[in-house]
């Protein structure tokens, strides 16, 4: 697919995989609208990430775009500060979520831990989702990129860790399924990005950030267009 003058918008983007992300679909002639909730840290983020480009010559772009996706008031403003810049999206990657500390034990977890992780892991997804749909739309190949987790699988699932993490991620699969029930013209998929060294991930970790990343920039840039409600590991479509 030709990918120079395209849009993407990445939630969460201002570091870990988000960051790689947004760089990787810059490098491919990206337009990148980098989403985060904190202005400092984003504009800080989206000027690096941006400075790069100029220097690599790149035809890409990067701006930064604040976003709280825990807050439908946020949501709304970025959509409208969006459609002050740009009539159309080609890709939507909803990359932000969370892992809370003390997310440990199906039998003592909070209803504080356990709402605040499915309102940021999946309501969230889909709020954003609906909220840019429109702008979705008008693109000729429109893609919703959901970055979900192994440990949402049902068919070899997360065992007994972070159980509402991996509740929201399972969650945010049946997200993606509904959305491309939805929008047949679209490319609606999950991606799990593996084991990656960031501050979630930690140093143990298997994977590099750009080893994460590539996989969902695969799907929001390269991967067949007809190829939608799945769940890729790899490139290659996992069971969930």
């Amino acid at each position: 697919m030709k990918t120079r003058g395209r849009v993407a918008l990445v939630t969460g983007a201002n570091k870990g995989i988000g960051f790689e992300v947004v760089r990787q679909l810059r490098r491919e002639g990206l337009h990148v609208f980098l989403g985060a909730r904190n202005a400092d840290a984003g504009t800080a983020a989206a000027e690096k990430l941006d400075g790069e480009g100029k220097k690599e010559k790149d035809d890409g772009a990067v701006m930064f775009l604040k976003i709280d996706i825990t807050n439908i008031d946020s949501i709304k403003q970025a959509a409208e500060e969006f459609s002050k810049q740009r009539d159309r999206l080609d890709a939507l990657v909803n990359n932000a979520g969370i892992l809370l500390d003390d997310d440990k034990d199906i039998l003592s977890i909070t209803p504080e831990i356990f709402e605040t992780t499915l309102r940021t892991n999946t309501l969230g997804a889909l709020l954003v989702s609906q909220a840019f749909v429109p702008f979705l739309k008008k693109s000729d190949a429109p893609r919703i990129v959901n970055v979900s987790s192994g440990g949402g699988q049902l068919s070899d699932g997360g065992g007994d860790w972070a159980p509402a993490y991996c509740i929201s991620k399972t969650a945010l699969n049946g997200v993606t399924v509904q959305l491309a029930a939805k929008l047949p013209n679209f490319a609606v998929n999950s991606v799990c990005p593996g084991w990656v060294r960031t501050d979630m991930g930690g140093s143990n970790a298997t994977r590099s950030v750009a080893e994460g990343a590539s996989g969902i920039v695969w799907l929001a840039c390269e991967a067949p267009q007809n190829q939608s409600g799945k769940f890729f590991r790899d490139r290659k479509v996992i069971p969930w």
